[in-house]
């Protein structure tokens, strides 16, 4: 065999790989940018989050919205466990949005001696500026070409809790009324209330909580286990309570319980479970997704 038969032969095969490959389940971009805006300023602070794709030319892209935690007190956007994360995800085809939000608990803290009152303020206090920033992508979509049918909320802890908060508890006024969210991610994160979980309001969400979680309850606790007559008192309804709610309903939902797992795991699943939560992207999020639309499509 010539050389030149052989290299004709080798790079059949290579296209035959490539095109093997299937977008939003394989890494099919090498080459990803990284854009920071500032999306809008709140009490003198401006507020930003870092925008990752690959392809400039691709367009409706499916968007994840990253929130990071640290309690609401820190925390950043561009930690090496976000940065790595959102890499990979625009990688296989998403945009990533790691959002960084006001932290109104900074140099008070989220224990028990703080008002629950203030804790509550926190949460939609987060919430009120990632839905600044979803706002912000919206008015500007030729700048960022996403899908605005499939924007999926991700985060870590305190970021866990307020995407939760986000799509089953805050009353929104800053998104369009029919505006419904693709999917949510959820590490370690809890919910003050499951009463607006129901057939009307529930979507695609995954859900990884450690048992032995001692900072957000693994299923229904106080906050931090604070006792009842703390300041900042407050039942909280953790990842197990979710999953039991939406089981409850019929609906869908991939809750990993990791035994014995620490508060660690509001952020391990970004590296240790990054295939399970491509597989709840593609298959729960990203299919769904598409066969809505086209039957939208097909009833018109």
């Amino acid at each position: 065999m010539s050389f030149k038969n052989f290299a004709t032969i080798l790079l059949i095969v290579a296209f035959q790989i490539v095109t093997a490959q299937t977008i939003y389940k394989d890494s099919v971009f090498s080459k990803v940018t990284k854009d920071t805006y500032t999306y809008s300023k709140v009490e003198n602070e401006s507020l930003q989050f870092d925008y990752y794709k690959a392809d400039n030319s691709r367009k409706n892209l499916p968007l994840v919205v990253f929130v990071h935690g640290g309690g609401f007190s820190g925390g950043t956007r561009d930690d090496d466990y976000t940065v790595t994360f959102a890499n990979k995800l625009a990688q296989h085809g998403y945009a990533v949005a790691s959002v960084s939000y006001r932290l109104t608990m900074k140099e008070i803290g989220f224990g028990c001696d703080v008002e629950t009152a203030k804790k509550i303020e926190a949460f939609n206090s987060a919430s009120h500026d990632v839905s600044l920033a979803i706002q912000y992508i919206l008015n500007n979509d030729k700048k960022f070409n996403i899908d605005r049918n499939t924007i999926i909320l991700a985060g870590s802890s305190a970021g866990a809790e307020t995407v939760l908060n986000m799509v089953y508890a805050y009353d929104n006024k800053i998104l369009p009324p029919n505006f419904k969210y693709a999917g949510v991610i959820s590490m370690a994160g809890a919910l003050t209330t499951l009463d607006k979980i129901n057939y009307n309001t529930a979507i695609p969400t995954q859900l990884f909580h450690g048992t032995a979680d001692n900072l957000v309850p693994y299923n229904f606790a106080p906050h931090r286990f604070c006792n009842s007559n703390d300041n900042g008192f407050i039942m909280l309804y953790g990842s197990s309570s979710i999953a039991e709610r939406l089981k409850g309903l019929g609906m869908s939902y991939y809750f990993h319980s990791i035994n014995g797992g620490s508060h660690d795991w509001s952020y391990l699943p970004m590296t240790n479970y990054f295939d399970e939560i491509l597989d709840f992207l593609y298959y729960d999020v990203i299919h769904i997704t598409t066969i809505r639309q086209t039957s939208r499509t097909t009833n018109n």
